[in-house]
């Protein structure tokens, strides 16, 4: 009788356990989903000032990614997409500092070091460490900014600067003082949930 009882009972657990793997399986996939959050607008912005002229342009184009389980950021920043007040300077930006059709994209892997609270209302300063490739060249860019986590959307806010010379980017000696060595560059980017 014991081992009628027993052989009942491992025949019920079997599907039991299917039905919890099953389940648990559809609560992971919904949880991996509701991680990632990608931009729905952004805005990244760079300005040099120099005695001779201020140059500024803006990309809205970029849609940073985050993973809010792991604290990952990543974007890809397409430089033919920033857009510049003289159409010469967005010339001169691609052909001759970049070299937009050598090196198409500027793209930045980074995480983010403090422990924020994604389901909580607030704002929260962070810091980020990653390497940001640009030009060829990939160099270590490390910054400070904000999270703000209002419902269901995030906002990123950053303001660092890039030394220019750090990415081999060769300013012509005809037009050296109008360009500055570091250039402050300001991120904005509002993100939802990534919806497949």
């Amino acid at each position: 009788m014991i081992i009628a009882i027993s052989s009942t009972k491992s025949k019920n657990k079997h599907p039991m356990k299917q039905t919890l793997v099953f389940i648990t399986a559809l609560i992971c996939t919904h949880l991996l989903s509701a991680q990632i959050y990608l931009a729905k607008e952004s805005e990244i912005s760079f300005f040099s000032a120099t005695p001779m002229e201020n140059i500024s342009a803006i990309n809205k184009a970029a849609k940073p990614i985050l993973n809010t389980a792991t604290g990952d950021v990543q974007v890809k920043i397409v430089m033919q997409a920033f857009q510049f007040e003289k159409p010469l300077m967005q010339e001169h930006f691609n052909e001759n500092y970049v070299e937009s059709d050598k090196y198409p994209d500027a793209i930045y892997k980074g995480k983010i070091n403090e422990q924020v609270d994604y389901l909580k209302d607030g704002t929260t300063k962070v810091t980020v460490a990653g390497k940001l490739k640009m030009h060829g060249v990939e160099k270590e860019c490390n910054f400070g900014g904000t999270v703000t986590v209002k419902g269901q959307q995030i906002l990123l806010e950053t303001k660092f600067k890039i030394h220019i010379a750090d990415y081999n980017i060769k300013i012509p000696s005809l037009v050296v003082k109008n360009i500055a060595e570091d250039i402050d560059v300001t991120v904005n980017a509002l993100l939802e949930p990534f919806k497949k």
